[in-house]
């Protein structure tokens, strides 16, 4: 069952380390004006925490610091922390001073010292640095060569009350072995954890022979924190520790903005694209071309002006550059413009933890907007599967939180089916778009498909299509279905070659119907037009019959009445009235 994290509680009176992800677990740092106690094993990498809490207070808090070595010399720290990037060199002696306090071999032959003198040195020094943080480091070595328990604890207790008395930020490393809870109390000094306030654990172990490093507070006095173990990187800029998203945390930004996948007829299938700043999962098959779509991806990111990171943990750069050059996907044009990094983490050495942190650096240095990990399941190879299986939440967590568009391919095993099964890294349940792709064997051929099993937020095609990989590109075959299957590579050409002899049949019925409809319409028309002439003679005919009869009828009418007046004939009478009586 997973652990819920609850939100460190935040105080105003913290230091802050500098030290990333600590102070966010811790709600602000190490309790300021008082004791922490830092334990851990031989190469644990209490000595970088230490020295680099001194280095963040005088360079960015304005916080001098005094390093007290019991072990090593100052001269050797120093040289050690020049990979850092640190510049020690600046800071020294005013803002941050080194104390060599490795007892004499005199001393430690008789037993016969205290801490009064060195305590003494360093009290002027606190007053003239005005210092504010202090670290004695590898305490137990000068602690374990007093010659009894109660000169042990007198000395430890004199050193407590010189730091409580001053209010200085302090650190007190100490050596313990695996099991911090037994090895460190069962030691002579092992008290101090109950004194300070403040007690921090570092483990560092080999896990089926990668190595693991992991921190956990074991307590903080008066502040609430996070009390789960949290892994950490000794990386190019020193300590980082590696938290995830914390409760109260402010929401990632969300946009409708879509990216093209590359691949036309997908972003058709997805409605769009992907969201930007998405996490998207490809699985499937060894062969399935999942490097290939991750590829056109990286391309069509590139063809946008984004700068993008390509991670391939299977094959070397140049090879996948001359893959996918194959299928129509070139990247070397991208790689040479400087709009596309690609690296091969066949270089990269350790634990997932690693890859995360050398991931997260290149992608901060690159600029990328746009992260391609090919495959990311092989995290979960090296050290333990409940380490991979945060790392991959941490990733997409990270990505979403920068708007980082995220495609990461996911290596199946041929046995399974298209869900991940009893796999330790169920990074589908996290990512926002999951695409499969996986083989279909029919009529002798296996032939890729490519399915959309889950796309947050978007509608999206739940038909299997065919994925074709060509010289031409990249594309995705329409839809042919045959007793409920899909039809793929030679059946479904089958079936192309006989849906296109069956529309060249149906387009030459056509023009045959269309030619003979036409001779019927002209044959009409020509009836039509006859029709319409004759009509006309017709009604001209029977306007000339009128006229003539209405002719004749008037040369009648002037003719009776030329012949009465001829005759001497009385005047025809009004029509209408009577004779007068």
């Amino acid at each position: 069952m997973k652990t819920v994290r609850s939100a460190p509680v935040k105080v105003s009176s913290k230091t802050p380390t500098g030290i990333a992800g600590f102070d966010e677990i811790t709600g602000g740092g190490l309790p300021q004006g008082r004791t922490t106690l830092l334990t851990g094993g031989p190469g644990s990498g209490k000595t970088i925490f230490a020295l680099q809490f001194l280095v963040h207070g005088a360079r960015e808090c304005g916080e001098p610091g005094i390093f007290v070595a019991f072990e090593e010399t100052s001269g050797r720290i120093v040289t050690n922390a020049e990979t850092f990037g640190w510049k020690l060199t600046e800071l020294q002696p005013k803002t941050l001073m080194f104390l060599d306090a490795q007892p004499l071999p005199d001393l430690v032959q008789s037993g016969d010292f205290d801490l009064g003198g060195m305590l003494a040195a360093l009290e002027a020094q606190v007053c003239t640095m005005g210092a504010r943080r202090i670290v004695f480091d590898a305490l137990d070595m000068v602690i374990s060569l007093l010659p009894d328990a109660a000169a042990q604890r007198r000395e430890i207790y004199r050193l407590h009350e010189w730091l409580l008395a001053r209010e200085v930020t302090a650190i007190i490393t100490l050596k313990a072995g695996s099991d911090e809870n037994g090895s460190l109390s069962r030691q002579p000094f092992g008290f101090m954890q109950f004194m300070v306030d403040c007690a921090v654990v570092l483990k560092h172990g080999v896990v089926l022979g990668v190595s693991q490093r992991s921190l956990r507070v074991q307590k903080y006095r008066g502040s609430g924190f996070d009390e789960d173990e949290a892994p950490f990187l000794i990386g190019r800029h020193g300590f980082e520790v590696i938290v995830a998203r914390a409760i109260g945390r402010v929401d990632t930004q969300v946009t409708n903005e879509r990216v093209s996948s590359g691949i036309k007829r997908l972003d058709t299938m997805l409605g769009g694209g992907y969201y930007r700043g998405a996490s998207v999962l490809i699985t499937g098959f060894s062969g399935t071309a999942k490097t290939t779509l991750s590829g056109a991806f990286a391309e069509a990111a590139c063809q946008r002006g984004e700068h993008t990171l390509f991670v391939s943990f299977d094959s070397d750069c140049s090879e996948v550059i001359r893959n996918l050059a194959s299928v129509g996907i070139r990247l070397d044009r991208f790689v040479k413009n400087g709009r596309l990094r690609m690296l091969s983490a066949r270089t990269i050495a350790g634990s997932a933890e690693v890859y995360l942190a050398r991931i997260k650096a290149l992608a901060k240095e690159h600029g990328a907007r746009c992260l391609v990990i090919d495959p990311v399941s092989t995290w979960s190879k090296p050290g333990s599967d409940l380490s991979a299986q945060s790392v991959a939440e941490r990733l997409i967590d990270w990505s979403k939180g920068g708007g980082t568009t995220l495609v990461c391919t996911r290596l199946l095993d041929e046995m399974s089916g298209p869900v991940e099964g009893e796999s330790p890294l169920q990074a589908s349940t996290v990512v926002d778009t999951w695409i499969h792709l996986n083989y279909l064997v029919q009529a002798g051929e296996r032939n890729r498909g490519l399915s959309i099993i889950k796309s947050r937020g978007t509608a999206h095609s739940n038909q299997v299509r065919e994925l074709i990989l060509s010289d031409a590109g990249v594309t995705l075959a329409d839809t042919y279905t045959a007793g409920g299957e899909v039809l793929m590579g030679t059946l479904r050409w089958e079936k192309e070659c006989a849906e296109a002899a069956a529309h060249e049949v149906a387009e030459v019925a056509g023009k045959l119907k269309r030619v003979r409809l036409d001779a019927e319409e002209a044959e009409l028309e020509v009836r039509l037009k006859s029709l319409q002439v004759e009509l006309e003679a017709k009604q001209a005919e029977k306007a000339l019959l009128i006229r003539s009869t209405q002719s004749h009828e008037g040369e009648l009418s002037r003719g009776r009445t030329r012949m009465r007046e001829l005759r001497g004939a009385d005047a025809a009478k009004p029509v209408g009235k009577e004779d007068s009586p």
